[in-house]
């Protein structure tokens, strides 16, 4: 892997983290979602601008994609609003992987290499870790986290085909256009002009601009890389996040779930690579 691909996929894995965090932390997570997510949309138009190209063919694709990032970023701010950042967002990013992967066996009645098959144990290890094994989370917030990781491999899914009909950023851009118009619309209606007023602040203003930024450094990070380099790499945001948070104070320094936010990226990069 290019030095270049590298620093590229750890400063998405960075900031992919970061803007979580930022997130994660905001009083109303869904005000704060929306006024990050139009921010995001906002900034990023010029540059995708630059690089036009979408053919008609993608439309069925951003349709799909554009609802289940909506249903992403809904059930990822709920879940921040009721449960810890290092609970969800290990098990929310580690799950995707496995998801991809078990889909992508069902279809081509294949079987995971050795590597994979690890991964995915590993993966699975992780997540009881930062679940706590003695049930110190309430079902239902795994099982958001998981929803969350499932909306992510979907996705996923949508995109490898999708950014084919069209310049990527321009596919990514009216896809996260549609869903920040609807989640706005969506948050002005629910909370109030008052609440989406009071979330206009440097962390969400600055959650906006790392939710599309990430995405960005991944895509140029794919130009010089493999996809399964990049993804092994960039999933190290799992350990950043479960590091921040330590250090930072927020959540308590167990090391149950910092081995098991290990466990789920080491899983990850086995499964991407295998």
């Amino acid at each position: 892997m290019p030095t270049s691909a590298l620093l590229l996929a750890l400063a998405a894995a960075f900031v992919h983290a970061v803007w979580n965090l930022l997130l994660s932390g905001s009083e109303d997570t869904h005000s704060a979602t929306a006024v990050a997510l139009v921010t995001g949309a906002i900034v990023f138009a010029p540059v995708a601008a630059l690089t036009w190209r979408l053919e008609d063919s993608a439309w069925p694709y951003i349709a799909a994609s554009s609802s289940l990032e909506l249903i992403y970023l809904v059930l990822l701010a709920t879940a921040y609003a009721a449960a810890a950042m290092g609970f969800v967002y290990p098990i929310a990013r580690g799950s995707a992987p496995v998801i991809v992967l078990i889909a992508g066996a069902l279809v081509s009645a294949g079987r995971p290499s050795a590597a994979a098959a690890i991964g995915v144990v590993l993966v699975a290890l992780g997540i009881v870790f930062v679940r706590g094994v003695r049930d110190e989370h309430r079902p239902r917030d795994l099982v958001m986290a998981l929803a969350i990781g499932a909306c992510i491999a979907a996705y996923t899914l949508v995109d490898k085909h999708g950014v084919a009909h069209g310049n990527p950023l321009a596919y990514l851009q009216v896809v996260f256009s549609i869903a920040a118009v609807a989640y706005f619309a969506g948050a002005m209606r629910a909370r109030g002009p008052a609440a989406i007023r009071a979330a206009i602040t440097p962390s969400s203003l600055l959650a906006g601009v790392g939710f599309f930024g990430s995405y960005a450094l991944t895509l140029a990070a794919l130009r010089l890389a493999s996809a399964a380099t990049v993804a092994a790499v960039r999933e190290s945001s799992v350990v950043i996040a479960a590091a921040a948070l330590i250090a930072t104070g927020r959540e308590p320094a167990g090391r149950g779930r910092f081995a098991g936010a290990g466990l789920v990226a080491a899983g990850v990069a086995l499964i991407s690579l295998g």
